[in-house]
């Protein structure tokens, strides 16, 4: 196998695109910047539940509602 040359990279890196060649759809121009920039920032945690357990909550407060039980009957242990 050959390895391409550094001009080869630098031709395919500087290739400009026309206007002609971009599809309506992918238009940007009506985009706002740094739209959800904040709530990205904020960060969120992404947790999987596996199918049984999805079923049993249905949202994210019932998951958050069982865990806090947990934890709190969990501390409740430790001191008693």
């Amino acid at each position: 196998m050959k390895k391409a040359s550094k001009t080869s990279r630098a031709k395919k890196a500087s290739r400009r695109i026309d206007h002609d060649e971009i599809l309506p759809e992918y238009d940007f121009s009506g985009g706002v910047r740094g739209k959800y920039a904040k709530r990205y920032a904020e960060g969120t945690n992404l947790v999987l539940l596996e199918p049984d357990l999805a079923a049993e909550f249905p949202d994210s407060k019932s998951v958050s509602r069982a865990l806090r039980a947990y934890l709190k009957s969990r501390s409740k242990r430790r001191t008693a």
